[in-house]
């Protein structure tokens, strides 16, 4: 436990908290919730390949749904063929249905270690554990615009982090689902267009403003990087 404890704060925790404290000197203006939107761009920067490839994975999940519900129907009474059919049609189409949580799953270490910055690190006693290279800014200021308290609980943003989130879900969709509405995944799909936003909103809500708006601007770099993605496969099909 010791070592997954030391692990995570020299990984994750202090990293990212001398990152923000080096934002938050630089920036001018010194603007925290600035200095949070510019972290999270270089992390979403960082994890720019991958989460690539997983939108790429998920778009063609979604589009293979059509020949996925035909296989299902095929081999309803043999779920064994059903699999291995499934696997072939995965392969086939170099899809690998499991990469689609990759950067949720990298995301969530990162959320707890920003949590723990937002809860307690940006205390002036623990700005004594800064690097060497990395000033002492004395005291950090916690307003976003000059009106908004990120280490404040804010309804809000939590909504606005949660509206981004179904924007983002609601991208990942087929534009025509009428047959696939019927079955177990596409009613799947469709709960969980509502259930992830319902999630993001209660979460937001829950903890430090901070915390919410990095989550609103990580889920809007998302977008911005699904739509030009989708808009490029688009062109591409002309």
């Amino acid at each position: 436990m010791d070592i997954i404890s030391l692990l995570f704060n020299e990984v994750l925790y202090r990293p990212l908290f001398n990152g923000l404290i080096f934002l938050y000197n630089t920036i001018p203006g010194h603007d925290f919730g600035v200095a949070i939107i510019a972290l999270t761009l270089i992390i979403r920067a960082a994890i720019y390949p991958l989460a690539q490839k997983s939108l790429k994975s998920q778009r063609a999940l979604t589009e293979l749904q059509p020949k996925v519900k035909e296989i299902q129907q095929k081999y309803k009474d043999d779920k064994e063929k059903q699999g291995r059919a499934l696997m072939e049609l995965y392969k086939a189409n170099k899809v690998n249905p499991a990469s689609g949580c990759l950067p949720l799953l990298i995301q969530l270490p990162i959320l707890l270690a920003l949590f723990s910055v937002f809860r307690t690190g940006l205390d002036p006693e623990r700005l004594n554990g800064l690097y060497s290279f990395i000033s002492n800014p004395g005291v950090i200021n916690h307003m976003f615009l000059g009106f908004l308290d990120l280490s404040q609980k804010n309804l809000y943003l939590a909504l606005l982090a949660g509206a981004a989130q179904f924007i983002q879900s609601k991208m990942m969709m087929p534009k025509s689902n009428k047959s696939s509405a019927t079955d177990f995944s596409g009613a799947m799909q469709k709960q969980m267009l509502y259930i992830f936003p319902i999630i993001t909103v209660w979460i937001a809500a829950s903890l430090p403003a901070g915390l919410g708006l990095y989550w609103l601007a990580m889920t809007l770099f998302g977008v911005a990087q699904q739509y030009f993605l989708l808009r490029k496969k688009n062109e591409q099909r002309i």
